[in-house]
């Protein structure tokens, strides 16, 4: 009998491998494998406008830090300010961390973390670029899993994160993390992939569908009660299903071998939803944030 934390390993390396193939390629995101994400450079822009980055912000980013594994925009949800610390999980090739720094600017922090030393390698290529087009040194990026973050208790002013949470095996576990870096009064902006009801089973058994963030969501509820559970209030959870239609129409491999297994007069919105996550860390009765 295989036990949880061997079960948790083998979900973590397959989704490290998936990652690690994606940030090996040059061309097309989603090719030859799946992932949250349209099936070509120009999709990943698309798709990327689509959630709410303007065009603006995708080309003051270095040239491949946007591989279309968005599912939302965390960064406008988060609200960002000039000074603060800012901290993404799952931070990939550093999109969200590119921008979030431009954002806190040379006063701010803004620190990425990732599993996959593949997008960690890519990532700090990025940061030159980033450096020499914004004129800030002011992000970094560190390995480390999301269940337990190489950042110290009670240091970061918001938490971010883009369609990743999903893809963790332990879930409570990150959103514990989650409440523990996070400074009293602290923020939480997360967009990930939630079921609206359960996938079918045999969805659920497709590796594919795990490397692109399906197979590992959960209902709308179940976040609200880790979240609530980690301590955290102020939770607010916005279902986006019309991002999900638009993933259809991008052409991407994953979403067209989900819809082909759905029960037959269904779409993908039927059963999954982007869902924006915003809440905050109590201040407790000695603190007076606001």
């Amino acid at each position: 009998m295989t036990s949880n934390d061997d079960r948790n390993e083998i979900i973590h390396n397959r989704v490290r491998d998936g990652y690690a193939a994606i940030a090996s390629q040059t061309s097309s995101c989603c090719s030859p494998v799946a992932s949250c994400c349209g099936s070509s450079g120009d999709d990943s822009a698309q798709l990327a406008q689509a959630v709410g980055y303007s065009p603006e912000e995708l080309t003051a980013l270095p040239e491949g830090a946007n591989m279309g594994l968005s599912c939302g925009n965390p960064v406008a949800l988060a609200s960002l300010k000039e000074g603060e610390t800012v901290l993404d999980l799952g931070s990939g090739g550093g999109f969200d961390v590119f921008i979030a720094g431009r954002k806190v600017g040379a006063t701010g922090r803004a620190i990425g973390v990732d599993m996959t030393p593949e997008m960690l390698s890519k990532a700090r290529r990025n940061t030159k670029v980033y450096q020499e087009r914004s004129g800030l040194d002011n992000v970094e990026f560190r390995l480390g899993e999301i269940e337990h973050l190489p950042v110290a208790d009670n240091s970061v002013d918001v938490l971010i994160s883009n369609c990743v949470l999903n893809l963790s095996p332990d879930k409570p576990q990150v959103w514990k993390e989650i409440a523990r870096v996070l400074k009293p009064g602290g923020r939480v902006a997360v967009s990930d992939l939630a079921l609206v009801k359960s996938l079918p089973s045999e969805i659920l058994g497709m590796v594919e569908a795990l490397i692109g963030c399906v197979a590992g969501a959960v209902l709308v509820d179940d976040t609200r009660a880790m979240a609530e559970a980690a301590g955290l209030t102020d939770i607010v959870l916005t279902p986006k299903g019309d991002y999900i239609d638009a993933m259809t129409d991008f052409n991407d491999p994953l979403y067209r071998s989900i819809i082909e297994r759905l029960p037959a007069g269904t779409k993908a919105s039927d059963y999954i939803t982007s869902l924006n996550v915003s809440a905050r860390k109590s201040c407790g009765s000695s603190c007076g944030c606001a």
